[in-house]
């Protein structure tokens, strides 16, 4: 915690030889954290609070009596600390070998093998060779409910989980049983997680490998894996997410710190919902259908896209409806605007899948499993489209069935349409990731990515603006929504193509108060709140 502005109180204290600055009130663990020293810790976690239980943070205070615990202990003015000295390395070093005296050597097998801290901590700082000759303990395995098993023998007893449960989600499932080397954690009875809608957050916050997902079980390595900084998509929250990838499919989400919008944690409904950005059904070539043809056929992307703009062209002044996808970027929704304007204007409508409840989370209110299922829905109300339909993403299309201008559809798979969706129109265009029986009639269906696949922006249900990045490429032709429409639009206006996402959404700006001020560079990795613009008086 460096300091963040003149007006606050500070203090100036010396670590390892380093002068740092903080704010009054920060620990001696969280300074030297702001200068990049790590100092070596399993109980504390910055979302909770820090009981200084595992002793391996013991740092030398020039002046204290004894070792102090860096978590717990505040930083002073004046104060001298050593993280490296012969004290603090000879203490974490007979911690670190009581750990291993019960640990078992099983990190071939164990699923938090490549990033587990104990590992870490062993391999930097601790004893080359054990001395225990005592047979380690046995706890077997613990299935908590849920998507949580536990392996007690691998535990450290930080109690992080049980501190989550009991703080944070505020449903105290978890707890410590029995005592000395006997304690482990365990369940209240038959109540196991189950019930919970956090409870995957104790996996990710338990610094070895004695919580694990049973979605993940035995399915990659840790350092098989890439990390691509993303949004969850399951709801209008935009929590923060890293995507885990290995070999083209997204192998899990995890939660990516942002202190504004989801601090540490990610609900459970959003972090198992990702199967979806794996389904091999996709759309992989444009597909096209003459007027006088019933069936489509495969094309390159010239040779699709030059007819379709051609009969833009000629039925440029009839009447334009589209529909659009909530799980569509900001960019995406942009370019149909502008696809649309450049066609003589019409209306763009879009559905969102909801629920019933809201679900907050207690500890931190601020993060709520919202009723919208979809990330983008707050960009669609500022970009101006209009919300049809019911809670359950159906109806509001029914008066297309017989509209015989330009229909244009994108991201929305009519999973509740008619297989002759589209028949009247003059001109259907369908730009979709997923086949639909509704698209049977279209005269183009192209291919667009998901937005695991892509860069670009959604605006959360506080305004608040979020950059995503690809972690997978695209199967087959298929383009980011943005591209392929802008590409039409081109064709009918003579108007330039973005270069990329960050000039589609440069342009989006230019038309929408809510977005001016707001470039890539400004958003980062945490995103920025939208402008709000303002109403003058008669107006």
């Amino acid at each position: 915690m460096a300091d963040t502005g003149t007006n606050a109180e500070t203090v100036t204290l010396t670590i390892d030889g380093q002068d740092v600055t903080v704010e009054k009130g920060t620990t001696i663990l969280q300074a030297a954290e702001a200068m990049g020293n790590r100092v070596p810790h399993y109980c504390y976690h910055p979302g909770l609070t820090a009981p200084a239980q595992c002793r391996l943070c013991l740092v030398e205070v020039e002046g204290a009596p004894k070792l102090q615990a860096s978590c717990v202990t505040q930083a002073s003015d004046g104060q001298v600390v050593h993280t490296q000295s012969e004290k603090a390395l000879t203490q974490r070093k007979g911690v670190l070998e009581f750990y291993l005296a019960n640990h078992p050597l099983d990190c071939p097998i164990c699923d938090q093998s490549g990033e587990c801290k104990l590992q870490d901590y062993v391999h930097a700082e601790g004893r080359k060779r054990g001395r225990s000759r005592e047979p380690k303990r046995v706890f077997g395995r613990d299935d908590f409910g849920g998507d949580v098993l536990f392996y007690g023998d691998r535990c450290v007893m930080c109690t992080r989980c049980v501190r989550f449960m009991n703080e944070i989600e505020q449903n105290p499932l978890l707890t410590v049983v029995e005592r000395g080397n006997r304690s482990v954690i365990d369940t209240f009875f038959d109540e196991g997680l189950e019930t919970a809608d956090f409870a995957g957050n104790v996996v990710d916050i338990c610094p070895v490998g004695a919580l694990v997902s049973k979605d993940f079980l035995h399915k990659a390595r840790a350092w098989d894996l890439d990390h691509t900084p993303s949004i969850c998509p399951n709801c209008s929250q935009g929590c923060n997410i890293d995507l885990h990838t290995r070999d083209n499919r997204v192998q899990r989400l995890k939660p990516r710190t942002n202190l504004d919008v989801n601090q540490h944690w990610m609900c459970d409904y959003g972090r198992h919902r990702y199967d979806w950005m794996n389904r091999g059904d996709r759309v992989e070539a444009p597909l096209t259908r003459a007027a006088d043809e019933s069936m489509t056929r495969a094309s390159g992307w010239n040779e699709a896209l030059e007819p379709l703009a051609g009969r833009l062209d000629e039925l440029k002044g009839a009447e334009v409806r589209a529909v659009a996808s909530p799980f569509a970027s900001n960019e995406e929704m942009a370019s149909l605007k502008a696809l649309v304007d450049a066609l003589g204007g019409g209306q763009i409508r879009y559905r969102s899948p909801r629920t019933d409840e809201e679900i907050p989370l207690p500890g931190f209110p601020t993060l709520v499993r919202r009723r919208d299922l979809a990330p983008n829905v707050k960009g669609a109300e500022i970009l101006g489209l209009t919300r049809v339909g019911d809670d359950a993403a159906e109806g509001g299309l029914e008066d297309l069935d017989d509209f015989e201008g330009i229909l244009l559809v994108v991201g929305d798979e009519l999973a509740d349409q008619p297989d002759d969706f589209g028949s009247s129109a003059g001109l259907f265009i369908y730009l979709g990731q997923y086949p639909s029986p509704a698209t049977r009639t279209a005269h183009g269906i192209l291919p667009i990515s998901t937005h695991a696949e892509q860069e670009g922006t959604f605006t959360n249900h506080g305004g608040r603006v979020q950059r995503f990045w690809p972690g997978t490429h695209p199967p087959g032709a298929a383009r980011p929504g943005w591209l392929v429409m802008a590409a039409l639009r081109a064709h009918l206006t003579g108007s330039a193509v973005p270069a990329g996402a960050a000039e589609m959404f440069e342009e989006a700006a230019r038309s929408v108060p809510e977005f001016q001020g707001l470039g890539y560079p400004h958003l980062g990795t945490r995103g920025a709140v939208i402008n709000e613009p303002v109403k003058l008086p008669g107006t």
